[in-house]
């Protein structure tokens, strides 16, 4: 009987159980997430974050989910890009590491390795590669374009190393400016943004990820093998970290207790549904809000130029004439006011208007014409001077009725010119008698 019943609960689990901690990280999960993001700093952040669903890991048994930090050790050009938990204030585990290899033909092989003591040996995710022209061994178990997995069939989307070398996150560890990433957080000490939340069951995290194995399975796939060469030299015996803690939790069969909710799958599954759902309600109500906040914007837009207008603000528009003449006589002219409008030939102009406007203002519209003649009077005019005669068009003040006025220049005589010519009569008149 209790060989039965373990050959049933075997055949009751997925083909993805382990058994381990790092049931609760799907690494396909993590990958598709390193493939979407853009820096390594927004890959730690989204892995981090309580909707993506993908971090489910409580390595020190605290019942509250890990903060899973990022770093970046670079061999030449090959980049191991570790994802660690601070388990206390003196240990850390690795988790899973990243290992971006770029070849000098420009071919980028990327792999993603779950640390032995969560996953088990040599389990490694990678995408599908398109074997023609790389040089590497056909992968045997896969063949065509479709896999089974559970029972259900996933079409296989075959990569080339030119798509990986593609993706924003490649593109940007390879850049000439790239920082090398180390994250500065730590035990107790972690971004403001991130708040831990209690793990889930296995069986209600698989009921969630279950949905998306077209997606995880369809481009990525388990693999035999490092393709890094120096794997074993660079990071397995110099820079792994261990934690004593953890292996100790999971020889005492700590972790089996998260296996023991099957009934949550459905719940799991439910999740993803009403996740799915909610995301296409934000994004509805993303631009509803949007229309919302354009129409917010034009009613204040209106509201401003009211509160301009009663400010007293006014735009106006004045036309004049491009001749204008100064005129000495009429430099003390008083200035006008205008608060009406004004019309200016290609020029708009803002002008504020006169609370209380002296007596004689003009509030109406009005054309001015400022076309006046200089004229200069003459102390001594040369004989046969015509007298000129001018036209002063002026504005009045009061009521903008234009008056014309003519003043004649015509030079008088001077007595002295008359009595030189009586003079002269005289001595004519003498000398003729």
């Amino acid at each position: 009987m209790f060989t039965a019943g373990a050959t049933l609960m075997a055949q009751e689990q997925p083909e993805e159980y382990l058994g381990l901690p790092g049931d609760n990280l799907n690494l396909y999960a993590v990958m598709k997430l390193f493939q979407e993001s853009k820096t390594l700093e927004e890959f730690e952040k989204n892995l981090n974050d309580e909707n993506s669903r993908i971090n489910n890991l409580d390595l020190n048994g605290d019942n509250m989910v890990d903060y899973i930090r990022v770093t970046d050790d670079i061999d030449g050009d090959v980049h191991n890009i570790v994802l660690q938990v601070a388990v206390n204030g003196k240990e850390t585990q690795d988790v899973a590491v990243f290992t971006v290899q770029r070849e000098s033909n420009g071919q980028v092989f990327i792999q993603l390795t779950g640390d032995e003591e969560l996953y088990g040996r040599n389990y490694i995710i990678e995408p599908i590669y398109d074997e023609a022209g790389t040089g590497q061994t056909p992968n045997p178990g896969y063949t065509g374009n479709i896999r089974t997995v559970n029972g259900q069939n996933v079409t296989v989307t075959r990569t080339t190393t030119v798509e990986i070398a593609a993706w924003p996150l490649v593109r940007f560890i390879y850049m000439p400016t790239y920082v090398i990433w180390h994250s500065s957080w730590y035990w107790g000490y972690y971004p403001s943004y991130w708040h831990p939340w209690q793990p889930f069951y296995w069986h209600y995290y698989y009921g969630y990820h279950y949905n998306w194995h077209h997606d995880y399975y369809g481009h990525y796939h388990r693999w035999d093998h490092h393709r890094y060469s120096h794997w074993n030299d660079f990071y397995y015996n110099g820079r792994r970290s261990h934690s004593p803690d953890v292996g100790a939790r999971i020889q005492s069969g700590h972790f089996k207790e998260t296996y023991s909710r099957p009934e949550q799958r459905k719940e799991g599954e439910a999740m993803y549904a009403k996740m799915n759902q909610g995301a296409n309600r934000r994004s509805s109500d993303n631009s509803l809000n949007n229309s919302s906040v354009n129409n917010s914007e034009r009613r204040t837009n209106s509201r401003s130029a009211t509160d301009r207008k009663s400010t007293g603000t006014v735009k106006t528009t004045t036309r004049r004439s491009s001749t204008t003449v100064t005129n000495k006589s009429d430099s003390k002219a008083p200035v006008e006011h205008n608060t009406g409008t004004t019309r200016r030939s290609s020029t708009t102009v803002t002008k504020k208007a006169v609370t209380n406007p002296p007596a004689g203002t003009s509030t109406g519209t009005t054309r001015r014409s400022t076309t006046t003649v200089t004229n200069k009077s003459v102390a001594n005019p040369s004989s046969g001077q015509k007298a000129n005669t001018t036209r002063v068009t002026r504005q009045s003040k009061s009521t903008g009725v234009s008056s014309t006025t003519r003043r004649s220049s015509k030079s008088s005589a001077t007595p002295k010119n008359s009595e030189r010519t009586k003079a002269a009569d005289g001595k004519k008149d003498s000398r003729r008698k």
